[in-house]
Formats: structure tokens, sequence, C-alpha cells
């Protein structure tokens, strides 16, 4: 399969400018810094993964701010001067955020026009922006993208912005990713690419049961659920019973005999034909455990589904380097940290 070149093994910043504990200049000043950046690259690394709100970028009216753009390109520097590509991903757009379900219509941004051509102007100045350095940033155009039922909007909404994109930056790779929260599952429902810049982006947490157990925001989850890893499928679908349906449903991929790198291999498969038919490369934005799982299970984990990553030379950045429940650098990893580095 055609490889991601460039982008093979990396780690996202999460937290730093999305899903931030605050938004706020001394936060976004001090959260990550050049040190951090250093430090990854001492990791071996190829990449880092930027989630970006565009509260960071954008103000209420969607009038720009002058200091987001200037987080973006301050890592943009820090990554060139230590060798690192970057992926920068549009983690959340105004009417739309993969992680705030309620209200009236969540997926207003899906029918909405005006929604839609606010998007497409960001991407636009991202590209404006961004697009001189195309030779070791990419885009990624939206996070997450819950709703199985819009695939057919997304898609339309995802060929628009490339269309405009590619005006302003012909030659930047562009990542689009599929519904029900960019499962793997979902790739094959992806338009054919657009050009041969286009990349398939997919996200992977499963088995869900093990990789978020007690994890505090998922319904249903409590805080003494124990899973370890692997353990027989019988246990697993039985424990994924407890929650919905959907989220778990890569427990009961047909075929599935054991709880291992086959679980990895059987969920990636359509997604791996998909890319291989249309020759377009394969990676995953996000992937990882949480800190309440049990270490050498954390460690057991990572093997298996990195090595279904090299056999098919599936680029990948692990969630996360830094807090948000997944942070590698943080207390809970520090007797594994080494291990999990090397298998980056």
């Amino acid at each position: 399969m055609r490889a991601f070149e460039g982008y093979q093994k990396g780690v996202n910043l999460g937290g730093w400018i999305s899903q931030c504990n605050r938004y706020e200049k001394d936060y976004y000043e001090t959260f990550i810094v050049e040190k951090d950046i250093e430090t990854i690259a001492g990791w071996g690394l190829d990449h880092v993964r930027v989630p970006v709100d565009y509260q960071v970028v954008e103000d209420e009216e969607g009038n720009y701010i002058e200091e987001g753009f200037g987080y973006i390109a301050g890592c943009i520097g820090w990554c060139q001067k230590y060798n690192l590509n970057m992926i920068l991903d549009l983690h959340k757009t105004a009417g739309y955020a993969f992680d705030e379900r309620g209200g009236a219509d969540p997926d207003a941004f899906f029918k909405d026009e005006k929604l839609q051509q606010r998007f497409i102007r960001l991407w636009q100045e991202f590209a404006k922006r961004f697009g001189e350095f195309h030779h070791m940033l990419a885009f990624e155009l939206l996070n997450e993208v819950v709703n199985p039922n819009v695939a057919k909007e997304w898609n339309a909404i995802a060929k628009k912005t490339v269309s405009a994109i590619r005006q302003i930056a012909p030659d930047s790779c562009i990542l689009i990713g599929g519904v029900n929260y960019n499962n793997a599952v979902s790739v094959p429902l992806l338009d054919e690419p657009y050009d041969d810049k286009i990349v398939y982006n997919f996200h992977c947490y499963e088995p869900l049961v093990f990789t978020h157990q007690k994890a505090y925001w998922m319904e249903g989850m409590t805080k003494d659920f124990d899973m370890s890893y692997p353990a027989s499928l019988e246990v697993y679908r039985e424990k994924s019973r407890q929650f919905d349906e959907m989220a778990m449903g890569a427990i009961y991929t047909e075929g599935l005999r054991e709880v291992g790198p086959e679980l990895f291999e059987a969920l990636f498969a359509q997604a791996i034909r998909t890319a291989e038919e249309r020759n377009v490369p394969l990676y995953c934005g996000e992937y990882g455990v949480i800190d309440q799982a049990p270490l050498e299970d954390t460690v057991r984990w990572y093997q298996d589904i990195h090595q279904v990553f090299l056999k098919y030379r599936i680029g990948h950045a692990a969630w996360t380097y830094k807090d948000k429940d997944f942070g590698l650098i943080d207390p809970h990893y520090e007797e594994i940290k080494e291990q999990l580095i090397a298998l980056l």
C-alpha cells in the first residue's frame, strides 16, 4: 500500500490549542513550548498532529484572531527547526464539535450553507497563510464526524473545501476522515480521491471497553470498571453489551475470533482494501489507551496495533503527548514510557 511519506510515526499535541482547559493566552503559551517539540524530535518521530479549535483563530462573528494563527505559525517554525513534519487538524468548527452532542441539532453544520461557507473560508485562510509549507505541513479537514448518517453530506462539503484549498495551495496534502467518529470501517464511504495528494484518515480506540475504561465522559461507564488486554472475545462482547452498540461495534466484527492483532487486522481490512484499490495513503490520526488501564496491558495493546500499522505502512499519531487522560509524558505512564516511545 502507498505510504504517507514523512508521516509514519507521530504524536498528537492534544489539549493545547484544542479542547483547552482555558482558551486564554497564558495557557496557550505555556502548555506546549519549543522544548516539547525538541523532546518529540528526540524520540525519533517524524511528525506531530496539531488539533486546533476554531475559537482559537476566530471569534463568534467569524473575525480572525491573529494571535491564534500565531501559535500555529510558531509551531511550524519549531517543527522546521527540529526536522519534524506537522499536520494541522481543524478539531472543531463553527456549528460542529464531535464532543458536544447536546442542543437542538448537533449536526446543523451538515445542513447549514452559511456554516459550511464559513468552514471553507477558514480553510482558504489556512491555505493562504500556511500553504507555502506544503513540504512539511499537511491539512486535516475536520476531526471525527460522529453521525453515521451524514456521509453523503460530508463528502459534498469535503469536495468543495478541497477545491477551494487547491486554488491557493495546490501542493498541500489533505487528510479526510469518515463518519461514525472517523471509524476505519467508514473509509470506503469516502469519495474517490480528488487528486494524488489526498490521504484517507481514521482513528482507533478499539476495543473501547479497554482503552476507555473508567472514562468519566462515557455514558454508563463506572469508576470501578476494569478490563484487561487481551482477554477472550466472549468476555469483551459481554462487557461491551453494557454500552451503546454503535460505539462498541468493532468487537462485533464478523469473523473475529480473538482479541489481539487479529482484531486490528479485521477492523482495518476494508480501509486497507479501499486505500489499495484507490492508491491512497492511509493514516491513523488518533489511537491510545486511557491512564486508567493496567500498564502491562497498555504495552501489549500498543504492540499489537503497531504490528498492523507497520505491516500495512499505515502512518499514525498517538493520542496524546500530554494530559487529556492519555498523556504519554504524564506520571501514570512513567514506568512504561520508554517502551511506548520505542513502539511509536
